[in-house]
């Protein structure tokens, strides 16, 4: 049985009503959305109760808030991620419908099961991460992906595409210049760009392929990411929601095209995602910073999962990703 919060789960429709109500009246809150945007919870500023829920998101929005770090506690971790040959039996799959003219990428994902001695709660409090979110019992997610943010009328986003362990010789000219990794990038910037200008004008590239190091317990990783802005009209309080589901799902945990990539994802992961590769963000009543649920922690009973993927394209390699799928596998806890 689900355990209990207080907060009542919206669908799509009551969603985006609350999103663009409660923008209208400039009142903060914090959005949770899953995946394919069907479900959800909206928590007014005035209605957070951090026995439930708490997050903590980039210095940015002014709303860091004090957090434990690490302070030498020992952290177990174990993974069990599905065998090669079950991951190359989807990989294969997604390469067929590649091939055959269906997508131009697909960002594939498995569930991982985890073993430590860490709580949900642990994990979040000595985590460090741009974004973080914890839901009682449901989930933790460590972010370093920024979905949208909106600033005085200004709307940005940043998709992050490209992976390597910082640690490989001259990583960060291998992952610059990979063919694969190059159309990859490229392809989501150009999605992204579209998604944009459905509610945005004046929309452009502002920075292309730049490197953020992101740190785990395991090692350091680079990635890929972009920035694409664009300007949202006068009353773009009043349509927060139309604005935010305009991008539903993100591009950078979906493909493209976007309609007949997700009928492939539903077919080649053969799990239900729920709102690991959802979003999560906060309005403080004029501006909005958010995030992709990517670094994402299930509880279901007494098993954690761990959800991780990558973007499949034509010239992906089955065990590079199979082992980018891996190394994603981390609680960034140093």
């Amino acid at each position: 049985m689900t355990p209990s919060i207080p907060y009542k789960l919206l669908h799509r429709n009551e969603l985006i009503s609350r999103l663009n109500a409660l923008g209208k009246s400039r009142i903060p809150f914090l959005f949770i959305i899953d995946f394919e945007g069907q479900n959800g919870y909206v928590i007014k500023s005035d209605e957070l109760d951090d026995r439930y829920v708490r997050f903590d998101f980039s210095e940015e929005t002014g709303l860091k808030k004090k957090t434990d770090r690490h302070t030498g506690e020992k952290i177990e971790w174990k993974i069990m991620p599905i065998s090669f040959e079950e991951y190359d039996s989807k990989f294969q799959f997604v390469m067929d419908q590649i091939h055959k003219g269906n997508s131009y990428l697909v960002n594939l994902t498995q569930p991982t099961e985890i073993q430590t001695n860490a709580s949900l709660l642990d994990l979040y409090r000595l985590g460090n991460s741009k974004y973080k979110l914890w839901l009682k019992d449901r989930f933790t997610v460590f972010s370093p992906e920024i979905f949208i943010k909106i600033n005085n009328g200004t709307i940005s986003t940043f998709p992050m595409k490209g992976t390597i362990d910082a640690t490989v010789a001259n990583a960060e000219n291998i992952i610059l210049n990979d063919p694969k990794e190059k159309a990859e990038h490229a392809t989501i910037v150009d999605l992204l760009r579209n998604d944009l200008s459905i509610m945005a004008t004046h929309v452009e590239v502002k920075r292309y392929r730049y490197i953020d190091k992101l740190c785990t317990n395991k090692n350091e990783l680079l990635q890929v990411s972009s920035e694409i802005t664009g300007i949202l009209p006068r009353n773009y309080h009043n349509r927060l929601g139309d604005i935010v589901f305009s991008m539903l799902p993100a591009g950078s945990i979906s493909g493209a095209p976007k309609n007949k990539t997700l009928e492939i994802i539903r077919r080649a992961e053969d799990y239900e995602r729920g709102f690991y590769t959802g979003i999560c963000g906060w309005f403080d009543g004029n501006n909005l910073d958010s995030a992709v649920m990517i670094r994402y922690i299930e509880q279901k009973g007494s098993r954690f999962i761990f959800k991780s993927g990558g973007g499949i394209t034509s010239q992906s390699n089955n065990k590079k990703e199979y082992r980018e799928l891996i190394e994603k596998v981390y609680a960034p806890i140093y």
